[in-house]
């Protein structure tokens, strides 16, 4: 009973009653930190209408471009509008607006912040954080103070302050770990890039019958030519150092999945021309199952789908010899790591 009469007592006094009253969360609980990204804020004072924002949208209908109605003395803004029930907070949108100020903001976000899109030279340098080792020998290298600094446990290059000398890939001594990036001839680049890979795709191709021979932990390894790329890409760059550089800095990260058939042991069952959802398998009554490697994803359904072991599925990497007078891409295959059927 008493203690019934102690909370009356307390909801009684007028302090607990103009404090509930009053009741306001922390600053801190209040105010979201910079690096919180939140829907994007729209100033559409700024937009210019280029669409950017909805074509980087990966969320379906969560932005879209709308017209206020012209007035007597002035065209209506064209601008864009955020649906927040489909909107990710991504922040794509916000990244590819190309206005200054930004027609779209979304908090701090490294990819948009200004000292991340300084262009001073036509290279500069990155570090690839999945290959860095941190043994800091590019920031004892560095002939500038601060360009090179560690931050989160990542060794970071400031590019505001890089004079782009190179030292640093000098230094470095793990191949990948600091590359050159090209920032002139951009889509000449992006043209390259895709005769590389596609030519790369195409020679494993021809390997198929080696490759679906591999068992276990065996690592099948052959050599291919870039003689061949290199005169494909200088009809559209003529400019061998930027080739040569694409090609490494390519063949440093690229791993191709490669899918092999063994037409034998296929019994054309065709339960992988119903999953595979790019339809690069097709049945016929006459050829049976066939797959078409121009529309295969190398996605590796076809490969968990099989119930008779017919479907091969393995990864390859490579390693860009450029300074060997044949320009050499060495290549390894071995199987994947996902369950093998028996």
């Amino acid at each position: 009973m008493s203690s019934v009469i102690w909370y009356l007592y307390e909801f009684a006094r007028k302090s607990w009653a103009e404090n509930f009253a009053a009741a306001k969360s922390d600053k801190e609980i209040m105010d979201a930190p910079d690096r919180f990204r939140n829907f994007p804020e729209v100033h559409k004072e700024y937009c210019i209408a280029c669409g950017a924002c909805t074509a980087a949208c990966p969320a379906p209908m969560a932005i879209k471009l709308v017209r206020d109605e012209d007035s007597e003395h002035e065209d209506g803004f064209t601008y864009p509008v955020i649906n927040n029930r489909g909107c990710i907070r991504c922040g794509f949108c916000a990244e590819v607006c190309p206005t200054d100020p930004k027609t779209l903001t979304c908090g701090e976000n490294h990819l948009i912040r200004e000292d991340f899109t300084i262009l001073p030279v036509d290279k500069k340098f990155v570090i690839d954080d999945y290959l860095c080792i941190r043994c800091k020998k590019c920031m004892k290298t560095c002939k500038v103070g601060d360009a090179i600094f560690e931050e989160d446990n990542k060794i970071v290059i400031d590019q505001s302050k890089c004079i782009s000398c190179g030292e640093c890939l000098k230094t470095c001594p793990v191949k990948g770990a600091i590359k050159g990036i090209h920032i002139s001839h951009v889509e000449e680049q992006k043209e390259i890039i895709n005769l590389v890979v596609d030519g790369l795709e195409a020679k494993i191709e021809a390997e198929q019958n080696k490759i679906k021979n591999i068992e276990g932990s065996d690592v099948y390894s052959f050599d291919i030519s870039a003689v061949e790329l290199i005169e494909d890409a200088r009809k559209i760059l003529d400019d061998d150092e930027l080739i040569d550089d694409i090609i490494e800095n390519i063949t440093d990260r690229l791993k191709l999945r490669v899918i092999t058939w063994d037409k034998d042991k296929c019994t054309n069952c065709r339960l992988c021309v119903k999953e595979c959802p790019s339809g690069a398998i097709k049945y016929t009554s006459e050829e049976g199952v066939v797959r078409n490697p121009d529309k295969c994803l190398r996605c590796s359904i076809c490969y968990q789908t099989c119930p008779f072991g017919a479907i091969g599925y393995y990864i390859s990497r490579f390693l860009y010899k450029r300074d060997e007078a044949d320009k050499l891409i060495h290549v390894t295959v071995k199987t994947s790591d996902l369950p093998v059927r028996s």
